[in-house]
């Protein structure tokens, strides 16, 4: 049975950070795309980051490039997201999401598992 658990999540203030993290049992991270989607109230889920392996690289949302940082402890069985600079328009659920498939698209159908989300509050 697959679980992921998200954690890190939080209220801050403008331009600060936060680390969310998600923590699989019953998956290996290492093998197929990982990644970290977002749902704002009223709006639909969208991706914000995700990963194969470091040898091809990372996708990010325009929105987050260069702020946001997805990495992965293939030790720890653990997918990362690290957020910083913050905006209040980051505000959202933000939700671990694994595939069993090593392509990485942005459809929320190609990811049969996900956790149950953390929120993260941004204030200006």
């Amino acid at each position: 049975q697959v679980q992921l658990v998200e954690s890190g999540g939080g209220s801050v203030q403008a331009g600060g950070s936060l680390r969310l993290s998600c923590a699989a049992s019953g998956y290996t991270v290492n093998t197929y795309c990982v990644g970290w989607f977002r749902q704002a109230p009223g709006k639909e889920r969208e991706g914000v980051a995700t990963i194969l392996s470091y040898t091809y690289g990372a996708w990010y949302a325009d929105s987050v490039k260069g702020r946001f940082t997805i990495s992965k402890d293939n030790a720890k069985n653990t997918l990362y997201l690290q957020m910083n600079s913050l905006k209040p328009e980051d505000t959202a659920m933000y939700y671990c999401a694994a595939s069993v498939s090593r392509y990485c698209g942005t459809d929320t159908r190609n990811f049969p598992y996900w956790g149950q989300g953390t929120q993260v509050t941004v204030s200006s």
